[in-house]
């Protein structure tokens, strides 16, 4: 059990090393820090919507993803873990954690920059947002997106308590 353990604990270690994306996803100076987070049904599918302020950034997901976000920010357990269940489960074990993520959007596409410790080391993986922000929520890290990523794709959210005609 020890062998397979250490075999595991190499692999992922090795995953990781070769998975490392660049520095150019560390917090710039324009980044803001995401407030709140829903998953709505719209008519197009599923969206997870990263609200800042007044605007929100809708990030389309499918099913199973839009049910592990909001599992995890309800604080619901699944009877089986699904993959991000798996995933923050890994890492603790590993005395590892994501400390924070960084939405971002080109060519149409949005990624999701996921900045991993353990110990003193700090790597930065390319992921797809969805799954990085079902991590950041696991592990309570704040999600940043940058102000111009809000200019561009955020939709204006309904001042509270004003209803709309």
């Amino acid at each position: 059990m020890g062998r397979l353990r250490g075999s595991l604990v190499g692999s992922a270690f090795l995953f990781a090393s070769l998975s490392a994306a660049g520095e150019d996803a560390a917090r710039s100076s324009s980044d803001v820090r995401v407030q709140n987070i829903e998953v709505r049904l719209s008519r197009a599918g599923p969206v997870v919507l990263l609200k800042v302020g007044n605007k929100a950034i809708p990030v389309f997901v499918d099913a199973l993803v839009a049910e592990s976000i909001q599992g995890a920010i309800i604080g619901q357990r699944p009877v089986r873990p699904l993959s991000h269940d798996l995933m923050h489960t890994i890492l603790e074990a590993l005395d590892a954690k994501v400390s924070q993520v960084v939405i971002t959007f080109k060519a149409g596409i949005y990624y999701g920059a996921l900045s991993v410790v353990a110990g003193k080391t700090t790597r930065v993986f390319d992921s797809r947002s969805s799954d990085a922000i079902a991590l950041a929520i696991r592990f309570k890290a704040p999600i940043l997106v940058g102000e111009e990523l809000l200019d561009s794709v955020g939709v204006d959210l309904p001042e509270p308590g004003v209803k709309e005609l």
